[in-house]
């Protein structure tokens, strides 16, 4: 148990210290790159490329993507969140008065991050799938990801932790789909 009490120690310093920089230029960047809606069309853009790239297979493309954001947002959700119970730190009581809340808080857990395992789940399975199509397009894809994933630190709504267990979840979600894609794949 002190192992478990030393690494939580040492994820809330970090945080502190993470959302503890913070200016109202970021607060303005950080709020939008939380949002779900901002991001429509890097979405659209990401079919155009597909469509592209894959062409009339599309649909399978969108249903796996489908597939790889419900296991991502449903294993976060039921699976971490409501099992692990740890408060978000804009909830946690012993440091709510150090926590820079950059918007709405959200739930009251926070292990793991939703954001970080969603987008690590598209941008490892788009990773996966442009791999040898598209130069730079994985790089530019997981910067993406982190740059979603560490706003939610910034926010004052997830421990380190969370976003690295949220990244690491979406990231053998988005390969084990894009396994499963590339398989069914092969029979078509």
């Amino acid at each position: 148990m002190d192992f478990i009490n030393s690494i939580k120690s040492i994820d809330t310093q970090l945080f502190l210290f993470l959302n503890g920089k913070h200016n109202a230029f970021f607060d303005f960047i950080m709020h939008w790159a939380s949002s779900k809606f901002i991001w429509i069309p890097l979405y659209m853009f990401f079919g155009y490329l597909v469509y592209k790239h894959v062409g009339k297979r599309l649909w399978m493309v969108v249903l796996a993507v489908l597939m790889l954001i419900v296991l991502s947002d449903q294993i976060s959700n039921r699976g971490f969140k409501n099992n692990f119970k740890r408060y978000r730190p804009c909830q946690n009581l012993v440091i709510q008065s150090q926590v820079h809340v950059n918007g709405n808080c959200g739930g009251t857990y926070g292990f793991v991050s939703s954001h970080a395992a969603n987008t690590f789940a598209l941008a490892t399975f788009l990773g996966l799938l442009f791999y040898k199509k598209i130069n730079y397009f994985k790089l530019c894809i997981f910067a993406w990801a982190s740059f979603v994933s560490y706003s939610r630190i910034y926010n004052g709504v997830h421990y380190p932790a969370d976003v690295a267990v949220g990244a690491l979840l979406g990231v053998v979600i988005g390969f084990l789909v894009y396994k499963l894609y590339a398989k069914i794949n092969l029979t078509f």
